[in-house]
């Protein structure tokens, strides 16, 4: 569904322009409604969840046993910050505040289509991201067969 990577600007207000390529589609499949939360697995980012999508997630988060830590942790991070947004006529959301100070999102973002969601990245941890190499011990047995 969704997949490539975009440099935005992030405005005075906190808003960030969906590309023009994903508006008609986000328009479409999510009637402009996203929903905006922390990536749990990687600091500098969040993730922007289609809003059916956002509810597939979020219902199997909520069925883990909040008794394990890091059930609580996910369930803190996925839902407890979740945050439905509407395009604006512009093709604009507001990410909260909060959300940008905790991941170091400032004037500069990049936005990737992950497929199923995108990822909203501050300009230096994608950069960090991308600068990282992985070696022969990163590699799992299901990376073993992709033919690259």
């Amino acid at each position: 569904m969704f997949q490539g990577e975009t440099a935005i600007t992030v405005d005075d207000k906190g808003r960030v322009a969906i590309p023009t390529a994903y508006r008609e589609l986000v328009a479409r499949e999510c009637g402009n409604r996203l929903v905006i939360t922390y990536n749990p697995f990687e600091a500098g980012s969040l993730y922007l969840y289609p809003y059916a999508e956002w509810e597939r997630v979020r219902d199997s988060v909520n069925k883990l046993p909040s008794t394990r830590m890091a059930h609580r942790q996910l369930q803190l991070k996925l839902v407890g910050a979740a945050t439905p947004v509407e395009l604006d006529g512009n093709g604009r959301i507001s990410v909260p505040a909060s959300h940008r100070s905790a991941v170091g999102i400032e004037k500069k973002a990049v936005l990737l289509g992950m497929g199923d969601k995108f990822e909203l990245w501050s300009e230096q941890a994608h950069h960090a991201q991308i600068r990282r190499t992985l070696s022969d011990e990163d590699l799992s047995e299901h990376m073993l067969d992709l033919r690259l």
